[in-house]
């Protein structure tokens, strides 16, 4: 069987097997490769047919077209739904998006009673197919009275979601072929539309004149001017080099150079535009600003603010975990900065301690935004990326993400700071995303986890991702007042006078002892790329 696809056997039988030694026999509508369809992994068994087959398969790149066509269609018709009804009709886009990700399909029966007049709910109703009867029972005969038909687009019950619960009619199912309803029940409404509008208009554009004034100091900076000092880090795409300015020895930057070719190679082209032009806006004490950039035949260069205390995850590795109080501190960090991102609707998708860097003060601050994105308003991206013991189960799965996925993530961080060790982890990436489909309540917690931890974990980590804190009502703000947080010194974490708990020991600009040691590139310089995509970095 191709690693490119998945199947489904139709007839015949099949034997399952690992390293020689036999796992089970299949048949009937098995599938086959449900999670290799999606991604380039190794296969985890082996599959022989025991008998003569016929399999149906679909390779990766149609499988993944047709679940973005099909989720983009479900979200456009239940957003034309919802704005035919009177309640819904002034919402903003984004609002009308996410309610119509959490409305539920329901069936039922010709003749099942729907609603019921004079009981009590918080349900509201679309009719997506099929059609109901309205009936109203009259007080002295106790008959009912019918009152009218509705079908496909129709509503019923929306006094519920305005705390009116007494239902006054009778919904009675009407189709032969049944009736499927969209439904949203009261809680789930107010936790998506309150304090929507503040946490939209919470930050507006106030970095834009220190941006300004960066652009100025750096405009007459060129490539030669800068003289490398040693390489801080190797990546996916090249290096990270410590350079200064031959004119001033007073300060240091972290210069990233990517080979051009390779980024056209793995088609990253537009990872790279988009990282460079969210980096260029960003004006974040939690994210790693960005001076100028630069290219030639080669390679292309980002020059960056240097954050010599080194890689969260070095101090992770040496230490083996962090406290609670500790973990606390670095947390809060990445929350501002996502704060800080997710209030411009740009998720990061990419949270790992190897890229949060300790400045010489000792405070975090969130780098490479190869990953990052800039969504738009209350829509979805399908792509999928980030290190496979973070990623989000709706990311595997392929049913679209926005910024939920990075509230998921932000609770496999506080495990991993907290133990060691993510909470999902398989021996290869395959196993690694069956562990996170099998959910967060299937980890075993240890005991140096508190209770409060535990809880603000699996707040974060809950499989749907409307339900996450972070993505509810209150936005972020909702983490930040979480019991975990309970007497945290958050105006001092950002203005900075909150003491770290570990301050790096950084001697001058140029130490780069808080860093691995890296040999000289093996490869060598890469080839020439004189195509041109580049034109506007």
């Amino acid at each position: 069987m191709s690693l490119e696809g998945k199947s489904i056997i139709d007839e015949g039988r099949v034997e399952v097997s690992r390293e020689g030694k036999y796992l089970s026999t299949l048949s009937g509508a098995k599938v086959l490769g449900e999670l290799a369809i999606l991604y380039h992994c190794q296969r985890t068994a082996t599959i022989t047919a025991a008998t003569d087959c016929k399999l149906w398969a679909i390779e990766r790149q149609c499988f993944q077209t047709i679940m973005m066509r099909t989720g983009l269609i479900r979200q456009a018709e239940y957003s034309d739904f919802l704005k035919s009804v009177p309640i819904f009709k002034n919402l903003p886009e984004d609002t009308l998006c996410k309610i119509s990700d959490v409305l539920e399909e329901c069936y039922y029966q010709k003749g099942d009673y729907i609603i019921r007049q004079g009981a009590r709910g918080d349900t509201f109703f679309i009719i997506s197919k099929g059609q109901v009867r309205v009936t109203i029972r009259q007080p002295d005969t106790q008959e009912e009275k019918f009152i009218r038909t509705l079908g496909k687009g129709d509503f019923f019950g929306e006094k519920a979601l305005q705390g009116d619960d007494l239902r006054t009619a009778n919904i009675i199912c009407d189709s032969p072929e049944g009736v499927t309803c969209l439904v949203i029940d009261r809680d789930t409404f107010n936790q998506l539309i309150s304090n929507l509008d503040e946490i939209r208009n919470r930050y507006n554009d106030e970095g834009v004149s220190e941006r300004k004034k960066i652009y100025e100091e750096f405009r007459e900076v060129k490539l030669s001017d800068l003289r490398v000092i040693s390489t801080l880090g190797v990546g996916g795409f090249g290096r990270v080099e410590l350079v200064q300015l031959a004119q001033d020895k007073s300060r240091s930057f972290a210069l990233k150079q990517m080979k051009k070719a390779q980024i056209v190679e793995t088609r990253q082209q537009q990872h790279i535009m988009s990282e460079k032009e969210i980096m260029s806006e960003a004006n974040c004490d939690f994210i790693v600003k960005l001076y100028k950039t630069f290219k030639d035949r080669k390679y292309l260069y980002m020059l960056m603010e240097s954050c010599l205390g080194g890689e969260l995850w070095t101090i992770l590795r040496d230490r083996g975990h962090f406290d609670d109080g500790t973990t606390r501190f670095y947390t809060a960090c990445v929350v501002e900065a996502f704060d800080y991102l997710h209030s411009r609707n740009i998720i990061y998708r990419d949270l790992k301690p190897e890229n949060l860097l300790l400045d010489v003060s000792g405070y975090v601050k969130l780098v490479d935004f190869g990953f990052a994105k800039k969504l738009q308003s209350g829509r979805k991206t399908w792509t999928f990326c980030g290190t496979p013991e973070y990623v989000a189960p709706e990311v595997i799965l392929n049913r679209g993400h926005d910024i939920s996925a990075d509230y998921w993530s932000l609770g496999v961080l506080m495990f991993e700071l907290l133990t060691g060790t993510p909470p999902f982890t398989g021996a290869d990436p395959m196993r690694t995303y069956n562990i996170i489909l099998k959910g967060i309540d299937a980890i075993e917690f240890p005991r140096n986890i508190t209770r409060n931890a535990s809880a603000l974990i699996k707040k974060l980590c809950r499989d749907n991702p409307t339900e996450r804190l972070g993505y509810q009502r209150g936005g972020i703000s909702e983490i930040q007042k979480h019991k975990w947080f309970d007497g945290f010194y958050w105006e001092g974490l950002r203005n900075r006078s909150l003491p770290p708990p570990i301050l790096p020991k950084v001697q001058s600009v140029v130490d780069t002892a808080n860093f691995d040691d890296y040999p000289a590139d093996p490869d060598g310089p890469p080839p020439d790329d004189l195509s041109g995509w580049d034109d506007d970095f």
